[in-house]
């Protein structure tokens, strides 16, 4: 068995050096089974984590999700095989890592000290289990969660105290507690002004509850029955676009602060009846009846997936709703083996979903829009949609624009999906690039079998859709999640969802093979479109039903001061509506 001493010596010496540059452990055609074999075969799984955690002690440019998620695979399997003496510490270390890493993780650390308190009192280690209960409050009092959760973890604290001997000290947490689910309300301050926007996030997702509370870990990686509800989150006033802002050290944040970073608040789980009379509600006070329809990746949890789809709204100034379709990804680099295996179920599932959607949410328009391994889910969704309405050339199109971005998906399954796919949309999109690392390893994963979304000379083309080559806007680490973190991307998808409009006219797509006849492929190019001044003059246009170039200059007169701005603004538009 793997034991703890190994364990610590390797979680010491990876966490020496820390880079942003690709991990090559991901290289190893065994990282992506991991998760299968830890379920099939743990003590071997122990050993592939030794040996791929002393990989990337060698490794200058590993990746701290990468370690954190192998640290926390091998925790696990210590937990399931009953070495709790040996989870718990690594458990602490793995959320103090955490802290340490906020912008580069993305990981709430308060579960894993909740986690590794209770083990730690299981095992008789109280002075622990209370330090990690400290550590656990301490994240929460400076964080976004309200005074009763507090107060939740002072009484287990004041519980531990008091068993430990201590009943002043007891009794002193137990006032705390008191105060902190009663806090007093500051009448000076009080106001509107929060500093943030709040955006509720329609989701249906086939995972099950994970049986916590707290939103960012309400739902977990496992199946579940199809579950429908609303998902707030609050995006702060001083956001970036294309960005999820979380705490970064380098900025001295060291807590979740709604002003400052993009949180999911809460997750309210909701019978059909009461989903679809919500969602229709949404409709009453504007125009435009419209929705979308986010589906995830592979390594995406739920709270990271209704975050993503809420930026991409409020990004978009969107006028319609958000809504978000979550399969149960693993949420860990160390899953990819384990996602595929779950998420064509969900495809099913997704299917079923769209026809409700199409039939009760009171929305006119609905687009869809899939990245990476969701496309998997998508594209078994809308064939099965299709075929059972039985589509074709003739038919009235049942959504407005499909864009499949970076779909980890066979590139000649995909092709022979789509004259099957076609009728179902007014527009079908490919936003590929040829620098994206994730679908060329799993590419590798595939027997060399290209994807759908590889770019460059592997651009797939197909007269049912218009395939855009985004390569330059490949500057994640991976190059993996362009299409939603550079607002160029946002630009065109906005000018999609308003317009419907032609490659030829959106700005920035140039035509790199006019030999292609009929299916030709659109290159991006970056740095054209004055990208979150155009969204800003996008939103204004649609706002008052522009039409035509003339009533688009007023807009552009009215709202954009500089005259070079403008103008640069007016040829981007151009195409977009009618001279």
């Amino acid at each position: 068995m793997f034991r703890q001493t190994c364990l610590v010596a390797l979680f010491a010496g990876a966490l020496a050096v820390i880079s942003s540059s690709p991990v090559r452990a991901q290289d190893d055609l065994g990282f992506a089974a991991l998760a299968y074999l830890a379920k099939t075969d743990p003590p071997a799984a122990l050993k592939r984590i030794s040996t791929l955690l002393n990989t990337l002690e060698q490794d200058e440019n590993r990746d701290p999700k990468v370690v954190f998620d192998l640290y926390r695979l091998a925790a696990d399997l210590l937990i399931r095989g009953g070495h709790l003496d040996e989870a718990a510490p690594l458990l602490a270390q793995i959320a103090e890592y955490a802290v340490r890493n906020r912008d580069k993780l993305d990981i709430d650390p308060v579960p894993l000290f909740a986690e590794a308190a209770a083990l730690f009192e299981a095992t008789g280690d109280l002075r622990a289990a209370r330090k990690a209960v400290e550590q656990q409050i301490a994240e929460q009092q400076a964080g976004a969660v309200t005074g009763v959760v507090i107060a939740d973890s002072l009484t287990n604290l004041a519980r531990l105290t008091e068993v430990m001997g201590d009943s002043d000290g007891a009794a002193a947490l137990r006032q705390k507690a008191i105060q902190a689910a009663n806090p007093p309300v500051d009448r000076e301050t009080r106001g509107d002004d929060k500093g943030f926007r709040e955006i509720d996030v329609y989701y249906a997702t086939d995972r099950a509850r994970s049986g916590d509370a707290a939103p960012a870990t309400f739902y977990g990686n496992e199946r579940g029955d199809l579950e429908l509800g609303v998902a707030t989150v609050t995006i702060p006033e001083t956001h970036t676009p294309g960005v999820l802002e979380a705490p970064s050290v380098w900025r001295l944040e060291f807590r979740v602060n709604p002003a400052k970073h993009v949180v999911l608040q809460s997750v309210v789980p909701m019978n059909p009846d009461g989903f679809y009379d919500r969602l229709q509600a949404e409709f009453t006070e504007v125009p435009e009846r419209e929705a979308f329809v986010f589906i995830h990746g592979y390594n995406v949890r739920f709270d990271q997936a209704a975050r993503r789809a809420a930026q991409i709204a409020y990004d978009m100034n969107y006028v319609g709703v958000p809504i978000l379709y979550s399969w149960p990804s693993w949420g860990s680099t160390v899953g990819y083996v384990a996602d595929t295996a779950v998420v064509r179920l969900s495809g099913r599932r997704l299917s079923r979903f769209l026809e409700d959607l199409v039939a009760r949410s009171g929305a006119e328009t609905i687009h869809l829009v899939a990245h990476s391994m969701g496309n998997r889910a998508l594209t078994d969704a809308l064939e099965l949609m299709s075929l059972r309405l039985q589509l074709d050339a003739s038919s009235a199109p049942v959504f407005g624009q499909v864009l499949f971005a970076a779909p980890d998906v066979d590139a000649g399954l995909f092709r022979e999906m789509l004259p099957t796919i076609r009728p179902i949309a007014k527009r079908l999109t490919l936003y590929a690039s040829e620098e994206d690392w994730a679908l060329s390893a799993s590419r590798k994963l595939h027997g060399d079998a290209p994807r759908a979304g590889l770019g460059g000379e592997y651009t797939l083309t197909n007269p049912a859709i218009d395939s855009v080559d985004m390569s330059e806007l490949g500057e994640d680490m991976l190059a993996h999640s362009y299409f939603a973190d550079d607002s160029s991307a946002l630009a065109d998808m906005m000018t999609l969802f308003w317009q419907n409009t032609d490659p030829a006219g959106r700005c920035g797509l140039v035509m790199q093979d006019p030999d292609k006849g009929d299916a030709p492929v659109w290159h991006y190019r970056q740095g054209v479109c004055a990208d979150a001044n155009l969204i800003d003059v996008l939103a204004h246009m649609r706002a008052e039903h522009v039409e035509t170039m003339a009533q688009a200059r007023d807009v552009l007169g009215r709202t954009v001061a500089d005259a070079a701005l403008a103008e640069k603004l007016e040829s981007a538009v151009a195409g977009i509506v009618s001279e």
